[in-house]
């Protein structure tokens, strides 16, 4: 019996917007901006491929509503001193072969790239690698408004969605972990009260956007580190999430704070966040997507088969190959071939996928696992941020933090 083919058949949000099929780009920081926080022909290229080689969504990583608090020197900045035609040339080429292409309205808060920021977040933190103020309330209710502005910003240039970053330790997500969330007034203490920041910012966001585009959130399973945001919460989160107008909640896990693991040295082999997904699906009735660990076909037909989740998150298997949504269309490829590195250093393995998505979108790579070594790919990953800040120092200066 020839076995059904979920990964193909569409899928309609609440909002009325249909997905071709259940495959996204997942939001990476591809760090291809051009340092001023506008799109470059690379970055241009890079989505024209994806939406080429057959998702139905791709999701632009970590963009910002200002440049006071970026996560690095090549993010993209959204906001009414950018100039939109830039932007709506990326939204016209990332929408093409009926796909959409979404923007993460992101804030790094404590995880600001120092170079150009002043790391800001729920609390002050003194750690090791990591340092931040404590935010004051009024910066507290501006966030909301920021990505609400960012987000119409977006609709008014043509992309098709976006996504509000309340993973992996960023400015959200910091709010959502009692670790790094020691605030006592109302957005501290019970989850209850740390989620209220998401859930004001969903609210500004789609009283901006209006109800008829999408809106998703991504949000961790977990943070993996011991005294931070665990399942339970996280469970409670989805299920305030279901409460809204919210149209996909998006599920990932860990953080970048320094000393976490990485999702795929303590998730096992297979989806990452499989088992958290289920339960999340028994709170929620709003779409479902998983990132984290697809590595083959075979998991992706069975996460959908399972009913736990909606949509399958790609990042570094869309690195390898950008266009495998339409060869596992026409059954080629359903294992890629991920490389091994062995002895890479710190950062190197996430250096070398950020500067293989370079290599595609200079259209110096083709398909399979890329050239080069994480160690010379950490060196060039580290030139071409230094590189960026100066732009941005130069660019933006003393408008950054006023703009942030």
């Amino acid at each position: 019996m020839l076995r059904r083919r979920y990964l193909f058949e569409p899928l309609e949000l609440p909002c009325g917007v249909t997905l071709k099929n259940r495959i996204a780009k997942s939001a990476m920081s591809d760090s291809l901006g051009d340092g001023t926080g506008h799109p470059t022909g690379e970055q241009v290229a890079l989505y024209r491929r994806w939406a080429d080689g057959g998702v139905a969504v791709s999701i632009v990583g970590e963009v910002q509503g200002g440049p006071g608090f970026a996560e690095k020197p090549g993010n993209l900045v959204l906001d009414g001193a950018s100039d939109l035609g830039r932007f709506r040339s990326l939204a016209e080429q990332g929408r093409r072969n009926g796909a959409l292409l979404w923007l993460q309205l992101g804030h790094a808060g404590a995880l600001a790239y120092p170079p150009t920021s002043e790391p800001r977040g729920p609390s002050a933190l003194d750690l090791p690698g990591l340092r931040c103020g404590e935010m004051g309330e009024d910066e507290i209710r501006a966030v909301p408004g920021s990505f609400a502005r960012t987000a119409q910003l977006a609709r008014e240039a043509g992309f098709g969605g976006v996504e509000i970053h309340a993973a992996h330790g960023f400015l959200l997500s910091q709010f959502l972990s009692p670790l790094f969330n020691r605030r006592s007034d109302r957005y501290g203490g019970p989850v209850g009260n740390r989620m209220r920041l998401l859930l004001e910012s969903v609210e500004a966001t789609r009283a901006a956007v209006g109800p008829g585009f999408p809106v998703a959130v991504k949000l961790n399973s977990s943070d993996q580190l011991e005294g931070g945001l665990v399942e339970e919460e996280a469970l409670e989160v989805v299920a305030a999430l279901d409460r809204t107008s919210v149209d996909l909640i998006d599920i990932s896990g860990g953080t970048y704070f320094p000393g976490a693991k990485s999702a795929s040295d303590s998730a096992g082999r297979g989806p990452y966040f499989i088992g958290f997904a289920a339960r999340a699906r028994q709170v929620t009735s709003k779409p479902l997507m998983l990132t984290g660990g697809f590595k083959t076909l075979g998991q992706a037909e069975d996460a959908l088969a399972g009913g736990a989740v909606d949509v399958i998150g790609l990042a570094r298997a869309l690195a390898l190959e950008p266009s495998l949504p339409e060869r596992w269309r026409d059954g080629q490829m359903p294992e890629p071939a991920f490389p091994r590195f062995a002895d890479a250093p710190e950062g190197g393995v996430t250096a070398w996928y950020t500067m293989r998505l370079a290599e595609i979108a200079a259209g110096r790579a083709e398909t399979g696992t890329g050239t080069g070594d994480p160690v010379a790919a950490l060196r060039d990953y580290e030139a071409r941020d230094r590189a960026r800040t100066e732009i941005w120092s130069s660019h933006f200066g003393r408008d950054a933090a006023a703009r942030g």
